[in-house]
């Protein structure tokens, strides 16, 4: 997204700062865009992204920028400087900042250093996820310790949780894209090819379609290791590659899908049961997710799920429901089942994955697994979700754990020694929640057996 275009209307602009409004009632807040922020030396930038609550309520894509939402004044101010000549002659030109404001909406612009006279201690902020924010925050207000209002952050959680028609539309875009960059890296990755080749590959496909990546890809053959950005392993015949990836489409929203598959053309034996379990456990939780759902309740029926076909493989052992109640499917699936998405891959992360994940009604687990659940709450019309079952083996754990003596009531632990070697398998897809359940954003991607292998007998 360039500087002067803009994804939504100016009325759809208006109408979401009206809302915040309505439901805030009184007081002013203050929203930081970003600045650029540099590598290793002041002119050598990282690509610039603009804060995502910045974009959906003042939707100016451009560095240096400040807003106040003023409630009792019913009115928006926006915080700039028209460019200078140097600008122009070294970046070129651009519009007016009192032209692209008014594509939004706003129509009072002032110039930068005069938002100390529009903000004071009492003034309404989220909190900072870079230093510079923090700095600014300090000075902007003439305070030493931040204390980011409560209010405000719930009030952009509940409306930034629910996505418009509008938003939905280029989540679909960002998921569609996201499919083919997938069907990309299956259909060409083989034995003898880097890791980091078919990053360059994915890389390529995001520039080839105005986009980028939503976060840092995983494109790896460990795929045991939850988050793993070393892209150095050589593709060997007998491998499972496993590709974690999203496209951020130019409008700003987030693709993220994953995707498991042999780098032979075709599944062994043992890749394709344990394959087919994260399958169904997908397939079930997809089947569970609708409104008025706790999320949480969905994550354990993919747990259930894991441990009933981890059971028929001999893995496990006993009642799988009581496996599940004591944590035990833990050891192959320590991670949470989803997230929101949205103009954030882990949609509005920055202002507390509790208050987006979590309410009132349900409060986040301790308990190993069940704590990296990002999303546990109720599920509403309008949510949109990721949904990754997983299965890894991770021999530090598993050893661990043998070593402890834990949950061996259901683990068989001499069966599983056999699997240290296997990496792990995840699944993902992105849905939107409605009042049928939820339904896939974007274009299909395969994700049966025979699917995949026949995308794979291809490369």
């Amino acid at each position: 997204m360039s500087a002067s275009t803009f994804p939504f209307s100016a009325e759809t602009y208006t109408s979401r700062r009206e809302q915040l409004m309505k439901t805030l009632q009184s007081g002013k807040v203050l929203l930081l865009g970003n600045s650029n922020s540099s590598v290793n030396y002041e002119d050598n930038y990282y690509p610039f992204r603009q804060d995502s609550s910045f974009l959906y309520y003042i939707g100016l894509n451009q560095p240096g920028l400040n807003a106040v939402i003023d409630v009792d004044k019913g009115e928006t101010i926006l915080f700039g400087d028209d460019i200078s000549m140097d600008h122009i002659v070294w970046m070129g030109d651009q519009e007016k900042l009192a032209d692209l404001a008014a594509k939004a909406g706003i129509e009072k612009v002032v110039p930068s250093v005069e938002v100390f006279d529009y903000v004071d201690k009492a003034t309404m902020y989220l909190p900072p996820y870079r230093s510079a924010h923090t700095i600014k925050l300090e000075q902007y207000l003439d305070i030493k310790e931040l204390n980011p209002s409560l209010k405000l952050i719930l009030a952009i959680i509940d409306q930034r949780n629910i996505k418009s028609q509008e938003e939905i539309t280029y989540l679909h875009k960002a998921a569609g894209l996201t499919a083919k960059m997938h069907e990309t890296i299956m259909a060409n990755a083989k034995a003898g090819m880097s890791e980091y080749e078919l990053v360059g590959l994915a890389s390529k496909f995001a520039f080839d379609n105005d986009a980028r990546w939503s976060f840092t890809p995983i494109m790896t053959t460990n795929g045991q290791t939850l988050h793993n950005h070393n892209y150095h392993n050589i593709l060997q015949d007998g491998d499972l590659l496993l590709f974690d990836g999203g496209i951020e489409h130019s409008s700003g929203y987030a693709g993220d899908m994953t995707r498991a598959y042999p780098v032979s053309k075709t599944f062994s034996d043992k890749q394709k049961d344990i394959y087919n379990i994260v399958k169904a456990a997908l397939d079930v939780s997809v089947e569970a997710s609708k409104p008025g759902v706790y999320y949480k309740d969905v994550h354990l029926l993919a747990g259930l799920e894991i441990a009933k076909g981890l059971t028929e493989l001999g893995l496990m052992k006993g009642d799988p429901e009581a496996a599940v109640d004591d944590g035990a499917q833990a050891l192959f699936f320590p991670h949470g089942l989803g997230h929101m998405i949205g103009l954030d891959v882990h949609d509005m992360e920055n202002l507390g994955e509790n208050f987006v994940g979590y309410d009132e009604t349900i409060r986040r687990s301790t308990e190993f697994g069940l704590k990296s659940l990002r999303l546990g709450r109720p599920l509403k019309n309008g949510n949109a979700i990721t949904i990754e079952p997983g299965i890894y083996f991770i021999p530090q754990l598993i050893d661990q754990w043998a070593s402890e003596g834990l949950h061996s009531e259901f683990l068989n632990y001499d069966a599983i020694k056999a699997y240290k070697d296997f990496g792990g398998i995840r699944i993902e897809n992105d849905y939107i929640i409605d009042q049928n359940g939820a339904q896939l954003l974007g274009d299909p991607l395969v994700y049966d057996v025979d699917g995949v292998e026949a995308v794979r007998a291809k490369s």
